[in-house]
């Protein structure tokens, strides 16, 4: 329940093929690489059958975001795409209840850079989700479709428990989009601090009366018993950022020792064979 459901990210590229569109699909994972999690969701295979390419959003550029004009690195593959379209999944957040839309083109900040954000934003909950939204507004997806087949309460974004609701909820307005979502698990919308920044800033639409409703309406009834997690602070420590970077790079190191080991192998193998 931590990511979004294979099924969606591959019939989402199905759809766009059929358009005669050439969809790839992108990320940038805090830990790890995008083709490592793309192969664990064993979605490499059905995407090679489909010519679907796969990419790590990487090689950052330099981006002034929002009214500030904060300066960000954000990944030129997101930037150079013509379109984009976000396929977040709906989860309780330690640090910001539940993340429904928004938070999800954080994601286009490469690697690292997304846990120093986190220490140079997240004294402030406000600061911080205006920097989201800004991300989010400089990259314009145009369509939001958020997965909740199978959503994730309590301790989110990673740890939290399955939970089963059978729901996707798209759009192209994403606060309109988490509006509904916080509404449909019984959340007043003005408490998801996304929500309420959006409504500060004026960007969205955060009033229900308003939304328009496309497709089914609202279930007979809407989830009562979605668990919120206990709130921790957004900003990391730099000890954290610290571990993480070096955690990564113990990572990476086991994995080109690993990719030595296999070439000398094989190597060796064809000197045997000659």
């Amino acid at each position: 329940a931590t990511q979004t459901d294979p099924a969606v990210i591959l019939e989402t590229a199905r759809l766009l093929k059929d358009f005669g569109a050439r969809p790839f699909v992108a990320d940038s994972p805090a830990w790890g690489n995008t083709f490592v999690c793309v192969k664990a969701l064993k979605l490499d295979e059905p995407l090679k059958q489909l010519s679907v390419p796969v990419r790590q959003l990487d090689k950052s550029r330099k981006c002034r975001v929002g009214t500030k004009n904060v300066n960000i690195d954000i990944s030129s593959v997101a930037l150079d795409a013509d379109v984009i379209i976000n396929l977040p999944k709906f989860k309780s957040h330690q640090q910001l209840v539940a993340t429904f839309a928004v938070k999800n083109m954080f994601g286009c900040v490469s690697g690292k850079r997304k846990a120093l954000w986190h220490f140079t934003k997240g004294s402030r909950q406000d600061d911080f989700c205006e920097l989201l939204i800004d991300i989010y507004r400089h990259l314009n997806p145009a369509l939001t479709i958020i997965d909740a087949v199978t959503a994730m309460d309590g301790r989110g974004p990673i740890r939290g428990r399955a939970r089963p609701l059978g729901w996707l909820i798209g759009g192209t307005d994403p606060i309109a989009c988490e509006t509904i979502c916080a509404k449909l698990v019984n959340i007043e919308p003005h408490n998801i601090p996304i929500i309420k920044t959006a409504k500060q800033t004026g960007f969205g639409c955060t009033d229900p009366v308003k939304i328009k409703i496309a497709g089914d309406d609202f279930p007979q009834s809407i989830c009562t018993d979605f668990v919120l997690p206990e709130l921790v602070p957004i900003r990391f420590s730099l000890l954290h950022v610290c571990k993480s970077i070096c955690k990564q790079i113990l990572l990476l190191t086991k994995s080109t020792a690993k990719k030595l080991i296999a070439k000398n192998e094989e190597n060796n193998s064809n000197m045997v064979k000659q």
